[in-house]
């Protein structure tokens, strides 16, 4: 029998040959959701190639540990970013995409982090040694999320009030939307300050 792919349904979006973005899903937060879709967008904008990962999350996967899970992760974000051959400058990442923040750390990768899990302490440990330009964003409302940890790391971070894992405003759509619009705003800031010359280091690179 064979295995399936990670990959179980890739787009890619064509751009700079030398600066690509690999986007990282969470656990039923494809890259078709809203904060994907539009981080795929702020990208294509700046003339990024752009690769969205998908996958299927196994079903068992609740029982696994977490070093496990963490493993599952990293596995299948280092497969998509040496597919790349050197040219991913960039992960953004979701919810259990932040998983993957120690590949980013010991790759000197730029990496925008929605919604990462800061309530599993080796996420923490990678986000702060991090050297690559870093930006995490969450929300006050979310169980996962804690400011005074996010801040300790160093790195770009923006607090969203009442919102939730999903950067969402219970039972308030309109305003929802508002938080949608923060989120993207911030990250085209970000993805613009790379695109002037930061965190362009990555494992091909040498000091």
């Amino acid at each position: 029998m064979s295995v399936p792919s990670p990959f179980a349904a890739p787009t890619r979006s064509d751009g700079d040959r030398d600066r690509v973005a690999v986007i990282v899903p969470g656990v039923g937060y494809s890259p078709a959701r809203p904060l994907l879709h539009f981080a795929r967008k702020v990208l294509v904008q700046h003339g990024w190639t752009v690769q969205e990962l998908w996958w299927q999350v196994p079903d068992d996967f609740s029982q696994f540990t977490v070093a496990d899970r963490i493993a599952w992760v990293e596995r299948h974000v280092t497969e998509a970013v040496d597919a790349e051959a050197g040219a991913c400058r960039l992960l953004v990442g979701k919810s259990l995409g932040s998983l993957a923040c120690g590949v980013a750390a010991d790759r000197r990768i730029a990496a925008a982090w929605l919604t990462p899990v800061l309530d599993i302490e080796q996420v923490a440990r990678s986000l702060r040694r991090a050297t690559a330009p870093t930006l995490l964003i969450g929300g006050s409302a979310d169980r996962l999320w804690d400011t005074r940890i996010a801040e300790s790391t160093g790195h770009d971070v923006l607090t969203i009030p009442s919102a939730d894992h999903s950067l969402e405003l219970s039972n308030d759509a309109v305003r929802s939307v508002e938080v949608l619009r923060q989120t993207v705003s911030r990250l085209d800031d970000f993805i613009g300050a790379l695109g002037r010359g930061n965190g362009r280091k990555n494992a091909g690179d040498r000091d």
